[in-house]
């Protein structure tokens, strides 16, 4: 079966075993949350919902395309409604806030999906519902389709990258069972005593500055913020020119 005829067909229907696409994505999301990507293989999700790892074959093809139907399930969650952005309260940035804010939840609760979103879309529903509801806030604002599409992509790489720092940090905190600051506790004074500042005036003083800010090297999430409320200037000052 095309993939695209996967993503777009009935996904409850049973087969012969009893088995369901559904059930077979639902067990793949649960194994991928608890225990990472690389957990994920078709015999793991056979075990998972107790079947042959034949009989998973005759529902999806394999594991690309598994991926596929996980990610796409993982966005159906994202809003109740197609019209949930622009119901918010507030103008347009105020629903790319919230829009915003339900990528970085959404990649905080599925972190397997950064590992395996590419730079070409799954092109499933719940991904097509999402871009309309993601797209609308934008609309009507004087901006033209290219322009739409450009703004809403800088929010959502921007989103992705910052949650992805955010997972790599955490992950790191978890395997060395050190968290930030106490990693930093240890280093600052250790790079006052071997790095010369006049050698590096400008990267000393924002690293001592940024050090005992976060109380460690960086923050995602602060700059999660900082770069979305400055991306949304951009695009008011862009919406501004248009008008």
């Amino acid at each position: 079966m095309h993939r695209l005829a996967l993503l777009w067909g009935s996904q409850t229907e049973a087969g012969r075993s009893g088995l369901t696409v559904k059930a077979i994505v639902t067990a793949a999301i649960e194994i991928a949350d608890a225990n990472g990507v690389e957990a994920l293989s078709m015999r793991s999700v056979a075990e998972q919902v107790g079947a042959g790892v034949m009989s998973l074959y005759t529902h999806v093809p394999g594991k690309t395309e598994l991926i596929d139907l996980m990610i796409d399930t993982a966005y159906s969650h994202l809003y109740e409604s197609v019209d949930e952005p622009t119901q918010q309260p507030g103008d347009w940035s105020d629903a790319l806030r919230f829009i915003a804010q339900r990528n970085w939840d959404l990649y905080n609760k599925h972190r397997w999906m950064l590992y395996v979103l590419s730079g070409r879309p799954v092109l499933g529903p719940n991904e097509a519902f999402k871009y309309e509801a993601e797209l609308k806030p934008l609309d009507g604002l004087g901006l033209n389709d290219i322009e739409m599409d450009a703004s809403l992509t800088l929010v959502l790489t921007h989103v992705e990258g910052c949650a992805r720092a955010h997972a790599t940090q955490e992950s790191i905190q978890k395997d060395s069972g050190m968290t930030d600051s106490e990693w930093w506790l240890i280093q600052a004074p250790l790079m006052d005593k071997i790095v010369n500042p006049l050698l590096f005036p400008v990267a000393t003083r924002v690293g001592t500055s940024t050090g005992q800010e976060y109380n460690a090297s960086s923050n995602p999430e602060h700059v999660f913020t900082f770069g979305l409320e400055r991306i949304l200037t951009g695009i008011k000052m862009l919406i501004l020119e248009k008008t």
